[in-house]
């Protein structure tokens, strides 16, 4: 058996193995932990699954052994493994980059990852860490799976430094899968716990805020500008109608974001404008309509992304255009 049959033979196995445990997967392109090796929206055959319109990872996920077999008797793909369908909370806890700088409030001795930071939490709750199914990572990081009902999403240092989550809208790298860094080795594979009462308390969704009725987005102290773009990104949303609704979201919060950003709009005013744009869509998902939890954790995700690249609105002399 040549080296590439092997490695195909082990990462199947390894999915058929996590199916087996009722989760489910979906293929990674061969050697990345970040690509889904699925179609995209432009090359959707929509058939099967996409008949009614195209899927993404989460939805295509599956533990189907048939199908799982079938993809990967094909090539040696990673394996994703998509924790809301799963039921399944992920604790993600990393190793600092080269010139990682701690937080003032977590400056302290005995503190140099992600792992001791959840040490330190699990600790002030005055609770101890449970025995649970526990991936290492090749950054030398550690997953922590938990069982979780529905309604948690990620997160991204909510808990503290260098810990994240992954629930709902999010994905793994499952144990098997090998990267250039290295492989996912599983260490723990005690059956996964039940998420912790404290854990849950510090990842319960934070309420939403309040959502006027629909109004005009006119403002005095707003620029011409921000209320066109205003208007212009959440008619867009709006139109989606029974399209790709979280991306469009995304998207439109990605472009807002950048404004609110560079100090040219609010954030309420934004969230309060985009919640509006998504009530006017029709229900695609009657027993899973969208929650202003998840409304806000799409927005949390592109306004993070958006920080990164804000947008600077000239004086009024410059006639309001963005640089």
């Amino acid at each position: 058996m040549t080296h590439a049959s092997s490695a195909l033979s082990q990462l199947r196995a390894w999915a058929l193995c996590l199916a087996e445990l009722g989760w489910y997967v979906f293929p990674l392109r061969p050697g990345t932990k970040r690509w889904p090796a699925l179609h995209g929206r432009k090359s959707c055959p929509r058939t099967g699954i996409c008949a009614s319109g195209h899927q993404g990872w989460e939805q295509r996920a599956t533990a189907d052994p048939k199908r799982i077999e079938r993809c990967w008797a094909y090539a040696p793909y990673n394996i994703g493994l998509a924790t809301g369908p799963s039921g399944l909370l992920i604790v993600d806890c990393d190793q600092p980059d080269p010139g990682w700088t701690w937080p003032t409030s977590w400056n302290k001795g005995g503190v140099s990852c992600g792992e001791d930071v959840l040490a330190v939490l699990c600790k002030q709750a005055g609770a101890t860490m449970p025995t649970t199914y526990t991936v290492a990572t090749p950054s030398g990081g550690k997953h922590f799976y938990f069982r979780a009902p529905a309604g948690f999403r990620n997160t991204r240092g909510g808990l503290g430094p260098l810990v994240d989550t992954r629930a709902g809208g999010g994905y793994v790298v499952a144990p098997g899968s090998i990267t250039p860094e290295g492989a996912y080795e599983l260490l723990d594979d005690t059956e996964p716990a039940d998420l912790p009462g404290w854990l849950a308390r510090a990842l319960a969704p934070k309420p939403a805020p309040a959502i006027s009725a629909p109004r005009e987005i006119a403002s005095a102290r707003r620029s011409r500008y921000v209320s066109a773009a205003l208007r212009s990104e959440c008619d867009r949303l709006a139109a989606t109608g029974t399209g790709p609704q979280n991306e469009a979201l995304f998207t439109a919060a990605l472009a807002l974001g950048r404004l609110v950003a560079g100090g040219a709009v609010e954030d309420a005013t934004v969230r309060s404008a985009l919640h509006t744009a998504m009530s006017r869509l029709p229900l695609t998902r009657p027993h899973d309509p969208w929650t202003p939890v998840q409304i806000n954790a799409t927005i949390d995700s592109a306004f993070g992304l958006a920080a990164q690249r804000p947008r600077h609105l000239g004086a009024p002399a410059d006639r309001g255009v963005a640089v």
